[in-house]
């Protein structure tokens, strides 16, 4: 194997994308004595107040983009909707981990799906469909329910439409946009689990969880570690992201979001090749946090301890929460044993990630328990 070259502490990292995942890589990054600069269209952004550099340009501006990647010496990304053709340009100049080969096949459903079955994970049972006729002729295939997603950039919950009965197809292909489609068997689950995964340029592979989720309007609302799962599931959740990493040579973070059905089986529902909402109380609960790992994997450190520390949860701050006006960050802060993480963000809006609290304690539902009853807290009168 070819000598790792590293990337010291005090070099500077690029990050595209400018939310609250490549906020706390940058606040990851900056503590072990990296640079971060950061690019994306928009400006006073959650990254660009911790990083040393925010350039504020588009994603089809490709004379910024080279300019930006001559000035770093690695490249990441927080989030998956950068157009392939900025990493290709970013790439003549720099290293882009994880690679845009990743990147190409994790944002479009249906190229993730295929390449997923091609290496022998198990996935939900899917079809593609480009119209409404192949919409209605996977339903025969597969069933009804069935949920009909857009091929291409989707989270969320975005570009998804539930399909109930054989007859909806016209009318949940219309939902999302008349637009190249996949069509997904339902799976009666019983549980939503995730898998966050580090693997370093020399293969070296750390995992943490698996981590039980739970979903409201299709946006994560509470994560609890470990998950409460038998014991020889948690670990082919594990084995099962060791194999996606290693097939598709992932180099930095990569979750793994798995259903878990009545029978104990497990399916992957989708995948993200960055840190996770999910691993957020890593920051909190475990040795060494998620976006540390990315910052390990990419500059060709080795990668950290995963131990928990404590069990944990966590639970999401939507905008909804400012419906009445500001939290009552008080009352929720008065809960000694959880923690607050705002993320800059200036507008609250319904159904916007604006932060998170994370809980530790002895057992997962005790934690599950606190952080609850904080998030709560936050409606109380002041």
């Amino acid at each position: 194997m070819a000598k790792i070259a590293t990337i010291e502490p005090g070099a500077v990292l690029g990050v595209l994308g400018s939310g609250q995942l490549g906020r706390m890589f940058a606040i990851a990054a900056r503590r072990m004595g990296y640079r971060v600069h950061v690019y994306s269209p928009d400006s006073d952004t959650p990254t660009g107040q911790v990083a040393d550099v925010e350039i504020n340009a588009s994603y089809e501006d490709h004379d910024q983009l080279a300019d930006f990647a001559r000035g770093v010496q690695v490249v990441t990304f927080e989030f998956e909707n950068v157009p392939s053709a900025a990493i290709e340009t970013v790439a003549k100049h720099v290293p882009c981990r994880p690679s845009g080969q990743v990147l190409h096949i994790t944002q479009h459903r249906l190229r993730e799906k295929s390449t997923l079955a091609s290496i022998g994970a198990p996935v939900t049972p899917f079809r593609a469909a480009e119209n409404v006729a192949e919409v209605e002729a996977a339903l025969v295939e597969l069933g009804v329910p069935a949920v009909l997603k857009t091929a291409s950039w989707g989270y969320d919950g975005k570009g998804q439409a539930m399909i109930r009965a054989a007859g909806d197809a016209a009318e949940a292909f219309a939902k999302i946009g008349s637009q190249p489609a996949i069509v997904e068997a339902f799976i009666d689950y019983v549980c939503e689990i995730s898998v966050v995964g580090a693997r370093g340029q020399d293969g070296q592979f750390v995992p943490y969880g698996p981590f039980e989720n739970v979903h409201a309007n299709h946006i994560l609302d509470t994560t609890i570690c470990p998950a409460r799962l038998p014991v020889s599931v948690a670990a082919e959740a594990v084995e099962i992201t060791r194999l996606v990493m290693e097939k598709l040579d992932v180099v930095g973070v990569l979750c793994v979001e798995f259903f878990v059905d009545r029978q104990n089986r497990i399916m992957i529902n989708e995948t993200a090749p960055r840190p996770h909402n999910s691993g957020h109380l890593t920051i909190d609960a475990h040795l060494t946090c998620q976006f540390e790992q990315q910052v390990r994997a990419i500059c060709g450190l080795p990668l950290g301890s995963p131990e928990q520390l404590r069990p944990a949860a966590m639970a999401n701050l939507l905008g909804d929460l400012w419906r009445d006006g500001v939290p009552n960050w008080a009352a929720a802060c008065a809960h000694s044993e959880v923690k607050l993480h705002l993320y800059g963000k200036q507008a609250a809006k319904p159904g916007r990630k604006m932060g998170h609290l994370t809980a530790l304690a002895d057992t997962p539902d005790q934690a599950f328990a606190a952080v609850t009853a904080a998030r709560r807290a936050l409606a109380k009168p002041r």
